[in-house]
């Protein structure tokens, strides 16, 4: 930038923007005194902003909008500054616009801003900003027009700064973008409002009443974000609103009628992502003649919407897209009337009866999903005649059958998604070949039924999904553009192919592949993308390469149910952003390898079924904190279960069962808080989007589980068939959210806790087999979901505890202990709790009891000891025994008199 811009003394304009000068700003910049417009957006410039700015105080335009330094991922701004003084003198400064310039240091930004009092448009988004000062003075509110402070940061949250909702003249309002939390002020000033959009933040609060005033509102934005309540009817009062977007919020109850009656302007409305509820002809059966004509996109999914499309939705009349998706639509499909709409999706519903034909008449179409209904009957050409511009066709998860010529010819030549999963193809078979003609980037035909050899056209696609059929022989190594691979369970053999270095998913498990690995994973010396290799259910043999450094980006690795063998490898370490570690059903030998520990993020290790020795590694507890499913079970581990293992905090199974294990359990089992409190929404779809897809089979209620989709729901404990000992802990009954425990075959003695009871979410209890003694605690009265229970071959007696839900159970879950009684044994029990016609319950056979009923011993000695104190005191004091005789003549002759006078009356009645 040359310095002889200094001599051009009446300069009033200057714009540099996009331009590439790769330099700092220079100071002398600020020697351009009569600039009224600068502008250095996107210029190249990087560095802090110079201090010489302030003298330019004729400056109406001020924009430094930076950039990002070029191969950065911490997206590190290009221009920052010191401070923001500088501008404490511009009182002249109408707009100022510093996008993307880093501004943390700047912590006074909002006394100085509040020194402009000519300042009406201000733009500081993506600038790290800080609120910790409010203003001092209230300048602002006069002049302020537009402010726009979003984006500034995922890992900053701040409450709304009080001050933005008295600007008495702001017409426009962004504050968009993960950087502020708490409710939405109940009161404002900013009366004038025309734009606003506070998407994307933390805001929890209900829709303020002040909101539904605004008469000149015609933008509003509060999407992702944690609204709750109702949306009030005064919403008919936002009669200038043409956009209206609530998606993804907690709001509830039924649309408003006005909406739809009063709202003459509004071009897009979404409701989505909320629990909206009701039918759907309700809201949308009624609507006013100026809404039919502006409405042009509709997004109503994901709530619980139910009934038919409204005949009115055929009446609108510019409208592009309807999104009903997620809902309880249940009537049959009916689009005589539908607008001539380009978007259209109704999957995941309740839809029943057949396609109409009448599809084939939206001549505009070029989205159509109707996938996961239970739409039946036959797709014929008739469907498709008219839509020549459809690119997407989404109907997988249906009972629809597909009857074309075989020489059809598709109309729809722009299509690059093309679902049919759970179809009745009609084509002998075989893979349809008219889908050859199509130009598809995906095809979904799963679970089809198709059989053959797969054509070699087929690999050109980028995704494809063939999966839960009946193909069969080898499959070609796949050096193509097909980046997701979805083969499993169908009948591929040979060995495994070879995949392209940019492949993203890969599923061929449940297959008849054989051999080893190292040809797959190892001989093209390349780096790969890949995040998603499951290849088990195999017949895959041999040890696990050591070469999983070329596979660095994988996030979940299923090798499971192979015969697989030999050592965990090292190299496992550079898998440092895996979730799930599945290799569970081989015969791998041999310690758990130390590199493990690097794998930091795992949310899952499966490596049960195997042949693994040693004791569970410390780190294990230390290094992998947000471990949530540790599956050990059926190895030969030994040693104690190390106090480490209750760091795991986010744990909700630990199945150690069918090992070597010795010692106690460890009474800070209590710090397993995922098992002791309810999670929340945001919990449970961490785990089920990281874990989406994945399974895991777990004993629970006497019988081997396989959970997939829910799979972040259950919490499990199963520590059976070792060789633990000492007494249940008191703290493991603090897991009030556990849903399965399972201690049995141990060597576990003393009482079971009281506090069992507090277990209520508890649906299988397994603590048979132990040396478990004493009463079963009445608290088990409480477990009302406990459908599964056994406390078999143990040492307890009493009484059972009774209950509707214990009165269920089998007999079999009480034999083998000392004195159980009452049902469901047949055993009863006399009034002091023990057996009146007791049973032996052993296996040994009936024996007769031995036990002495010490109640009556004790009262006899008692009477005993009471009778000979009292006639040796007659004996020794004289006193007391004369005393005695004169009170026993004297009751002796009042009875006598009493019974000698009743005789007598009795003796005069009768005669």
């Amino acid at each position: 930038m040359n310095p002889s811009l200094v001599n051009l003394k009446h300069l009033t304009y200057l714009n540099l923007s996009q331009n590439a000068f790769e330099e700092t700003i220079p100071y002398f910049i600020g020697s351009i005194t009569s600039l009224e417009y600068l502008d250095l957006s996107n210029a190249g410039f990087y560095g802090t902003i110079p201090h010489t700015i302030g003298n330019l105080t004729n400056l109406r335009t001020l924009r430094f909008e930076g950039g990002y330094y070029e191969n950065d991922d911490n997206d590190v701004s290009r221009l920052d500054v010191d401070n923001l003084d500088c501008l404490l003198g511009l009182s002249r400064l109408e707009q100022l616009i510093m996008n993307n310039v880093n501004l943390s240091r700047a912590s006074n930004w909002q006394q100085v801003i509040n020194t402009l009092p000519s300042l009406v448009e201000l733009r500081f988004t993506y600038c790290s900003l800080h609120f910790s000062k409010p203003p001092l003075n209230n300048n602002i509110t006069t002049s302020l027009a537009i402010l726009d402070i979003s984006d500034q940061g995922k890992f900053r949250s701040f409450a709304i700064p009080s001050w933005i909702f008295r600007l008495n003249n702001l017409i426009y309002l962004v504050l968009r973008g993960y950087s502020f939390y708490g409710p939405i002020p109940n009161i404002s000033n900013s009366t004038k409002l025309q734009r606003i959009d506070l998407s994307f933040n933390n805001f929890n609060s209900t829709i303020p009443d002040w909101l539904y005033s605004l008469k000149d509102l015609e933008f509003l934005n509060l999407r992702g974000n944690y609204l709750q309540g109702t949306l009030s009817n005064g919403i008919a009062n936002l009669t200038s609103l043409n956009t209206l977007d609530l998606t993804t919020n907690h709001l509830s109850g039924e649309i408003p009628r006005g909406i739809t009656a009063n709202l003459c302007k509004m071009q897009s409305l979404d409701l989505s992502g909320n629990n909206f509820q009701g039918e759907i002809s309700d809201w949308f059966g009624n609507m006013s003649d100026c809404f039919l004509g502006s409405l042009e996109y509709l997004n109503l999914a994901r709530n619980q919407l139910s009934g038919h499309l409204p005949a009115q939705f055929g009446d609108f009349k510019s409208h592009k897209s309807i999104g009903l998706d997620s809902n309880n639509l249940s009537i049959p499909i009916n689009t005589g009337k539908l607008p001539p709409l380009e978007s259209l999706y109704l999957d995941d519903n309740n839809l029943i009866g057949n396609l109409p034909e009448s599809f084939g008449q939206l001549l505009n179409l070029k989205y159509l999903n109707i996938e996961d209904n239970k739409l039946e009957g036959v797709v014929s050409e008739i469907h498709f005649a008219n839509l020549t511009k459809l690119k997407q066709f989404s109907a997988s998860g249906n009972h629809l059958t597909l009857n074309v010529s075989p020489d059809w010819v598709p109309p729809f030549e722009k299509i690059y998604l093309l679902a049919l999963g759970s179809w009745d193809l009609s084509e002998g078979g075989q893979i349809p070949t008219w889908i050859e003609k199509l130009n598809l980037n995906k095809l979904d035909l799963s679970s089809t039924g198709i059989s053959g050899i797969v054509p070699s056209w087929i690999w050109k696609i980028i995704y494809l999904d063939l999966s839960h059929n009946q193909l069969h022989d080898n499959i070609p190594n796949l050096i193509s553009d097909t980046r997701y691979i979805y083969l499993s369970s169908n009948r591929f053999t040979g060995s495994l192919p070879q995949v392209s270095a940019d492949v993203s998913e890969i599923d061929l498990s449940n297959n008849s592949f054989s051999g080893g690995l190292s040809h797959f994973l190892c001989e093209m010396n390349e780096t790969y993308s890949t995040d998603f290799l499951h290849l088990g259910g195999n017949q895959l043999s041999g040890e696990i390469p050591d070469c999983w450094m070329r596979w660095s980006s994988l996030t979940y690795l299923n090798l499971g149910n192979n015969i697989l063998s030999g050592n965990i490898p090292n190299s496992i370490g550079f898998l440092k952003g895996l979730r799930s570690l599945n290799l569970n059903n081989n015969k791998i030998f041999g310690r758990l390898p130390f590199s493990l520990r690097n794998c930091t993020l795992l949310m899952k290790i499966d490596l049960g079924n195997n042949d693994l020795y040693g004791s569970i590694p410390s780190w294990m507890g230390t290094g992998i904190a947000d471990l949530k499913f540790l599956i050990l079970r059926s190895n030969k581990l030994s040693g104690e279960i190390s106090l480490d293992i209750c760091h795991l905090n986010s744990l909700q199974i630990l199945d150690l069962s069918d090992n070597r294990f010795s010692g106690i359990i460890p009474s800070c089992v209590d710090n397993f808080t995922a098992m002791a409190t309810k999670r929340s929404l945001s919990q449970y779809m961490e785990t089920y989007i990281w874990l989406f897809g994945d399974s895991a089979s777990v004993v629970t209620k006497g019988s081997v589980l396989k959970y997939d989709n829910t799979l972040a729901l259950v919490t499990n404990i199963d520590l059976s068939n070792n060789n633990l000992s000492g007494g249940i802990p008191e703290e493991l009954t603090s897991l009030v959210e556990l849903r399965s425990l399972n201690l049995s075959g141990n060597h576990f003695a003393g009482l079971i806790p009281q506090s069992i009871g507090d277990m209520r979410q508890l649906e299988s209890l397994d603590l048979s087999r132990n040396s478990l003694s004493g009463e079963m605690p009445n608290s088990f009265r409480g477990m009302s979901s406990l459908n599964y229970l056994n406390v078999s071959y143990n040492h307890l007696i009493g009484r059972i505890p009774e209950s509707t839900q214990i009165r269920g159970f089998n007999a079999s879950s009480f034999i083998g202990n000392d004195d159980l009684c009452g049902p469901p044994l047949t055993s009863n029990c006399s009034s002091s709790d023990g057996p009146k016609n007791r049973e032996d319950n052993h296996e040994s056979g009936d024996r007769p009891s031995s036990k002495i009923e010490w109640l009556y011993v004790f009262v006899s000695l008692g009477y005993a000891v009471g009778l000979s104190v009292f006639c040796t005191t007659l004996i020794f004091k004289k006193s007391w025994r004369e005393a005695y005789y004169e009170f026993m003549e004297e009751m002796w002759n009042k009875v006598y008199v009493y019974f000698y006078l009743k005789w007598k009356k009795l003796r005069k009645t009768s005669g």
